[in-house]
């Protein structure tokens, strides 16, 4: 006798058809609500403490022993062609590109958007949203709203900060423990980013990555079912989905900033 129906497949396909038209439906909606959310701007700024104070420890320290790695990763492959004094180059690019973006956004999707989830999911098993509704008060535009945008505005800023932790690193690595000379160090920073190309595209980067995982984690906790194992299911889906969101999308953006 065999387990497997043709007719599953059918099933499995509608249903992931439905959740997908469902999470485009409602990021849809949480983008035409940024005017009525300004309007509230406290209740962003709350989301704010919340998502980017907390987690602004673990994105500082990791910025900067990311920095310290890549000083002397860094010097370890300039000194093969005598270059070390672009050490800084090196350092500040590879974070303000690549790493300062994407590393921020992992590091968010482990923290902050584990804890979106989680704080949803516990409202909906607890019927907090169903007693909104009944009293007419639309969940979207009074819980997720908020912290869809806070989640938009605090990732640039935490991306800025592990950036500037790892240059910071990166400098005391090159400079106070190898000895690179400080003005060459600051000097290569200083002619060879550019901010437009380098800094913009960075700033862009860690803005999608915002509106990606934010949405994922809202989304995870608005759908999860009302039970502890499904809001437990519901945060392990989160960090999956949106750290391979975040993968996809930086491959993606890089492709179309850095490769015209």
């Amino acid at each position: 006798m065999s387990w497997f129906k043709p007719s599953d497949i059918g099933f499995s396909a509608r249903k992931q058809l439905a959740d997908i038209g469902l999470g485009a439906k409602l990021f849809l909606r949480l983008l035409t609500t940024l005017g009525g959310s300004l309007k509230r701007f406290g209740l962003i700024r709350d989301q704010i403490h919340f998502l980017g104070n907390y987690s602004l420890v673990i994105i500082a320290v990791s910025g900067l022993f990311v920095g310290f790695v890549l000083g002397l990763q860094g010097y370890y492959t300039l000194q093969r062609y005598g270059s070390t004094e672009a050490l800084g180059l090196l350092v500040t690019l590879s974070l303000v590109r690549e790493l300062g973006p994407v590393v921020t956004a992992l590091l968010f999707a482990g923290r902050a958007g584990s804890s979106l989830t989680a704080e949803i999911g516990l409202m909906k098993a607890g019927e907090q949203i169903s007693v909104l509704q009944m009293m007419a008060v639309d969940p979207i535009q009074r819980i997720l709203a908020p912290r869809f945008w806070a989640g938009v505005i605090t990732m640039p800023l935490l991306a800025a900060v592990f950036s500037a932790m790892g240059v910071i690193g990166g400098w005391v690595v090159g400079v106070l423990m190898i000895g690179i000379d400080s003005g060459s160090f600051w000097s290569q920073i200083q002619g060879g980013v550019d901010v437009w190309k380098d800094v913009g595209n960075g700033v862009i980067k860690s803005l999608v990555f915002g509106f990606a995982v934010t949405f994922v984690s809202l989304l995870q906790g608005f759908e999860a079912q009302p039970t502890p194992e499904g809001v437990s299911r519901a945060t392990t889906r989160t960090v999956v989905v949106a750290s391979l969101a975040v993968l996809g999308l930086d491959f993606m953006l890089t492709a179309m900033m850095f490769s015209i």
